[in-house]
C-alpha cells in the first residue's frame, strides 16, 4: 500500500511538472522534463536498492515496509530536496494568489 501510494505521488508530481512546463514553455520541454523525472526515478531507485540491500534483509521491517518500500522511502526523501531545487520556479511561493 505503501509502495502504491509512492508510485502515485511520483505520477501526480511528473503531471504537474509536464503541465507547468508545457504552459510556461513548449511541449518539446515538457517531454524533456517528464523524461527528466522518469529517468531520475529509474536510476534513483535502482541506487537506492542498493543502499537498502546494505541496511537491511528481504523482509525489511514487516509486510507492509519492506526492503522495496524502504528503497522508494529513500528515493522520494532524496528526490524532494533535489525537486524543489531544480524546480524552484515552479513551486514558489511568489505565484501565490495572483490571476
Amino acid at each position: 500500500m505503501i509502495t502504491a501510494l509512492i508510485f502515485f505521488l511520483h505520477l501526480i508530481f511528473s503531471l504537474v511538472v509536464f503541465t507547468k512546463k508545457w504552459q510556461d514553455d513548449n511541449l518539446s520541454s515538457a517531454f524533456i522534463n517528464l523524461g527528466l523525472v522518469g529517468l531520475l526515478f529509474t536510476v534513483g531507485w535502482s541506487i537506492a536498492g542498493i543502499v537498502s540491500k546494505l541496511l537491511m534483509g528481504t523482509k525489511g521491517f514487516g509486510i507492509y515496509f519492506d526492503r522495496d518500500t524502504f528503497s522508494l522511502t529513500i528515493l522520494s526523501i532524496s528526490e524532494y530536496f533535489f525537486y524543489k531545487m531544480y524546480y524552484s520556479d515552479i513551486f514558489s511561493e511568489d505565484d501565490k494568489g495572483k490571476l
